[in-house]
């Protein structure tokens, strides 16, 4: 998983092994990884889930990876009781972005300067509870 997330980020952003360990031994913690090579790390908390992170590699970006691991940490979301799902995302990560707001995230906030660069984060939400709401294709 480090691995594939030092492909996907800049190396002020990537996690290493250790923070990618420390991650999964959270409670309510769940990771997967595609096998193109893409991750996601999640976590659901009472009736909340967190994307902690997704990472998918510029080789095999607009592929489909990123939509597939989505779909999957919130089918597992659901399933633990989650009915709503945040995230944060660079501000300036225009191709995440598009992937969340096909995927029915929609802003809540922001968080100034939040990434090394500079960058604010966008928090974005999407209620989990309506049962015909998908990950668009």
């Amino acid at each position: 998983m480090a691995a594939i997330h030092g492909a996907a980020f800049p190396q002020r952003q990537a996690w290493g092994p250790d923070a990618i360990g420390l991650q999964l031994a959270m409670p309510g913690v769940a990771g997967w990884c595609h096998p193109d090579g893409g991750m996601i790390l999640a976590r659901v908390a009472a009736d909340e889930m967190e994307v902690l992170t997704l990472a998918v590699p510029p080789v095999v970006r607009r592929r489909g990876v990123g939509r597939a691991l989505l779909e999957t940490a919130i089918a597992w979301a659901k399933s633990c009781g989650a009915a709503v799902a945040f995230l944060e995302v660079a501000e300036d990560n225009l191709a995440a972005r598009g992937l969340y707001a096909r995927a029915g995230f929609l802003p809540a906030g922001r968080r100034p300067r939040y990434y090394p660069n500079g960058a604010d984060a966008l928090v974005l939400r999407r209620p989990l509870t309506d049962p015909d709401a998908t990950v668009a294709r």
